[in-house]
């Protein structure tokens, strides 16, 4: 059976977009097995469509981009947001996340306790401090 990796937002679109460690990310990713918080899609959608009103991603970029992710979605195990998600009362230690980045992070330890959660991925530095806060497997880099 496959590593299950939990990818986050900027995870995703780093690859999504071809941004920097995009190729090396991706490449570690082969063979793995994907699972998100179903977050990751608004947030997805979301900085697709605000990149693109700021003239960052021109219209057939942001097409391609949002076809990419229709098809994205079926590779991944979606963690739904749920009161039991949200009241589960589990925070980092010392960093306090914004909402978004908890839901994030309790859907990360649902897959670490419930399906054995192999790696966390983020390329957001307080992010990574609070996953590993939490106990979650934190991928530092993708050698």
């Amino acid at each position: 059976m496959a590593d299950l990796v939990f990818l986050d937002t900027s995870a995703y679109l780093c690859i999504l977009l071809g941004e920097e460690s995009a190729s090396e990310l991706s490449h570690w990713l082969r063979d793995k097995a994907l699972c998100c918080s179903a977050l990751l899609w608004i947030e997805t959608e979301r900085n697709l469509v605000h990149m693109t009103r700021q003239k960052l991603l021109s219209a057939e970029d942001y097409q391609s981009a949002y076809t990419q992710v229709k098809q994205d979605v079926e590779l991944f195990l979606s963690q739904e947001i749920n009161l039991g998600l949200c009241l589960s009362g589990e925070f980092p230690a010392v960093k306090i996340p914004r909402s978004n980045d908890l839901v994030h992070l309790r859907s990360a330890r649902w897959f670490f306790r419930h399906r054995n959660l192999k790696a966390f991925v983020s390329l957001d530095k307080d992010q990574k401090q609070a996953a590993a806060e939490l106990g979650l497997p934190v991928l530092d880099s993708f050698a």
